[in-house]
C-alpha cells in the first residue's frame, strides 16, 4: 500500500516561495511512490490556535484536539499519515500566524503533563519543515531548530530546510515607496540561479521522507 504524505502550506501567497517549495517536496514524495494530500492553511474555514480547553487531556480524547473548526480535517489527516511536510514563511522573525495555530494544536494534543509518558502520540511519523524568508537563512537557524526539536519530540523525527534571501515581488519598482534595503537585480538573479537548487533540495527531502 502506498504511503500517505500530508503537505501543509502555511503561506497565504499561492504560487510563491513557500508554496513552491512544499509543492516540490510533495512531488519528491510522489516520485517515491507516496500519495499526497495537500492543505493550504489560508484557504481553510475559520480556525484558531489552541484555546486551552484541556479537552485533549481527558482519557477518551487523548491525543485528539476536540476543537472543531477548519483545522480539524488537517489534524485528522496528519493522525493517519505516514509523513508530514510543513511550510511557512518567516514573518517578523517567527512562523506565520496560520502555521503557528496549527503547530499549537498539533503539539498540545499530544502533551500529557505526565513525567513518565510526556507524549501520547500513537502515530510517530517523519516530518519535513520548510521555512522561507527575505532575510539570510542564517538568521533563523536557532528559531527553526527549536521547532525541529519540538516536532521531533511530539510528532516524529524532523528534518528542516531554511531558504533565505527570497524574491518577494516580480517588480520591486512598482511599490509606492522604494524598498531600498533590497537589491532587486540581485534578488532576481538569486531567484533564477539559486532558488531552483533549493527546490531540488526540497524535492529530494520529500522523496527521502517516504524512503
Amino acid at each position: 500500500m502506498a504511503k500517505k504524505i500530508v503537505v501543509v502550506n502555511g503561506s497565504p501567497r499561492k504560487g510563491w516561495n513557500t508554496d513552491t517549495l512544499v509543492s516540490e517536496a510533495a512531488k519528491g514524495a510522489e516520485s517515491a511512490g507516496a500519495v499526497v494530500e495537500k492543505f493550504d492553511l489560508y484557504k481553510l474555514e475559520k480556525y484558531t490556535g489552541c484555546i486551552s480547553c484541556f479537552g485533549c487531556k481527558k482519557e477518551k480524547f487523548k491525543g485528539r484536539c476536540i476543537c472543531r473548526d477548519g483545522l480539524t480535517p488537517v489534524l485528522d489527516a496528519i493522525r493517519e499519515a505516514d509523513g508530514l511536510i510543513l511550510g511557512t514563511p518567516n514573518y517578523l522573525s517567527e512562523v506565520s500566524a496560520g502555521f503557528r495555530a496549527l503547530y499549537e494544536r498539533l503539539i498540545f494534543q499530544n502533551l500529557t503533563y505526565n513525567a513518565e509518558h510526556y507524549c501520547c502520540n500513537q502515530n510517530v511519523i517523519p516530518v519535513l519543515m520548510i521555512m522561507t524568508s527575505n532575510g539570510p537563512d542564517t538568521y533563523y537557524a536557532d528559531l527553526v531548530e527549536n521547532y525541529r526539536q519540538t516536532l521531533s519530540r511530539f510528532v516524529g523525527p524532523t528534518e528542516t530546510l531554511i531558504v533565505g534571501d527570497t524574491l518577494q515581488l516580480k517588480d520591486y519598482s512598482k511599490t509606492d515607496w522604494p524598498w531600498s534595503i533590497f537589491d532587486p537585480e540581485e534578488k532576481q538573479r538569486r531567484h533564477e540561479t539559486v532558488f531552483p537548487q533549493e527546490c531540488q533540495k526540497a524535492f529530494e527531502l520529500g522523496a527521502a521522507l517516504v524512503k
